[in-house]
């Protein structure tokens, strides 16, 4: 309570000045007085569809009730030299009966000619892929994203310092985050998931300790080549997902959650191509704790490919479509390491994503869905949705989580019990 109290204060006490330009998610756009403040009031409701209700739930037929107080707040240097952003939500979730604090950024930085330097929380976004991730290996609030919440509210924001240098050929960023933070799991009181440990009653998390041989290094390297946005990535840190033990010797026995080991080195690539843009990704998960695939409690290493295209049809009518596939390592020697009953991955997992988004009577009105289909998972998710602009202030929007699959084992198959509506309406200032 310190933190959020903390975290209050400063959002209340840089939010005095008139409110005049807005905050871009990742980056300020330039400021053109000493303190500058956005925001926005967020309406939320999302209810469940299928008359289930998750055992370790209230048993409410909603899944997320809540309201937010976005402030975003900036401030430059009368030179354009230094600057800082805060980004934060006050919140009430009419769920969980609480009140809290959800700092999304808060940095401070400074720009010297090709040199820019941030100091704080930051959302960090890498790569070319529409919901498809290789190299950006930063957190994400899968509960956020599959509860109704707007889009910006997948990603999770790090504590670090990032340091950008830009040049007429090569540009690089490396980014240094002291403390681990990992991905916002889907909860047992708001989701149906598969938990192959659901029975048993004491689970514990074990993150990484806060040492300097345990900073997540992340590097980026980017320029043009042959018509072509080329970016090389290369990150050194954890998993973001835990992986889980049984820990039998423990009396009683418990399910320890963990995060192992991970470096990545991904490459991207992205041009116009055919009136659309063509994007391709690429990368290696080196799993370091398991390098020969004979845990099983811990991912083996894998191969990750992304080609998409995208094009607008017509005016206001955008498609995109993508194909992903993953391919583990050592599949031979995770089968053979998997205990008796257990369920198995593929060697190669595919995932092939279409959007389609339609806007209407001069862009008030935008229809769009998203969809996911795994042909070697046999599962699927399905995100339509529908909103409209009502003044320059004030939007509503309609949508749904639709899951489904032939097993409750696979990524999007375990939350079919899940499926649900949202509406939300939004207030900017």
């Amino acid at each position: 309570m310190r933190v959020a109290a903390l975290s209050l204060a400063t959002l209340l006490s840089l939010s005095a000045p008139a409110l005049t330009v807005k905050a871009q998610e990742g980056g300020a756009t330039p400021l053109r007085s000493p303190v500058e403040v956005h925001g926005f009031l967020l309406g939320t409701v999302t209810g469940r569809t299928t008359g289930l209700r998750p055992a370790r739930g209230d048993g409410s037929d909603f899944v997320l009730v809540e309201e937010r107080l976005r402030f975003d707040v900036g401030r430059a240097t009368s030179a354009g030299a230094g600057l800082f952003l805060v980004k934060g939500d006050l919140f009430h979730d009419a769920g969980a009966d609480r009140f809290d604090v959800d700092l999304r950024e808060a940095w401070v930085g400074y720009t010297a000619g090709p040199l820019d330097l941030r100091l704080g929380r930051q959302i960090v976004t890498w790569g070319v892929g529409d919901l498809v991730f290789i190299s950006d290996v930063f957190p994400k609030d899968w509960e956020s994203f599959f509860s109704g919440r707007p889009l910006e509210y997948l990603k999770l924001g790090v504590d670090g310092l990032r340091a950008r240098c830009s040049s007429q050929t090569l540009n690089g960023e490396l980014l240094i985050v002291p403390f681990f933070t990992p991905d916002a799991l889907p909860s047992a009181s708001r989701f149906f998931f598969f938990d192959p440990f659901a029975s048993v009653p004491d689970q514990r998390e074990l993150r990484p300790p806060r040492r300097y041989s345990n900073a997540e290094l992340a590097l980026r390297l980017y320029g043009l080549a042959a018509g072509f946005d080329l970016s090389l990535y290369a990150y050194r840190g954890f998993w973001r997902t835990p992986s889980a033990r049984l820990d039998s010797g423990a009396d009683p026995a418990a399910v320890v959650r963990f995060y192992p080991r991970l470096s990545a080195y991904a490459t991207s690539a992205q041009r116009s191509f055919l009136e659309g843009v063509l994007s391709l990704e690429g990368g290696h998960y080196d799993s370091r704790e398991d390098r020969q695939g004979t845990n099983p409690s811990v991912p083996n290493s894998q191969w990750r490919f992304l080609a998409g295209y995208q094009r607008q049809l017509r005016p206001d009518l955008t498609a995109g479509i993508q194909a992903y596939a993953e391919l583990m390592g050592r599949h031979d020697a995770y089968l053979e390491a998997l205990a008796a009953g257990s369920p198995s991955a593929d060697r190669i997992r595919w995932v092939l994503t279409a959007r389609v988004m339609q806007l209407l009577d001069y862009q008030a009105w935008k229809l769009g869905i998203f969809a996911a289909y795994s042909p070697t998972d046999e599962d699927y998710l399905l995100q339509p949705e529908v909103s409209h602009r009502l003044s320059d202030e004030l939007a509503v929007s309609l949508g749904a989580n639709v899951f489904g699959g032939t097993s409750e084992t696979t990524f999007f198959g375990q939350f079919e019990k899940s499926d649900n509506v949202y509406i939300g309406a939004r207030f900017d200032f």
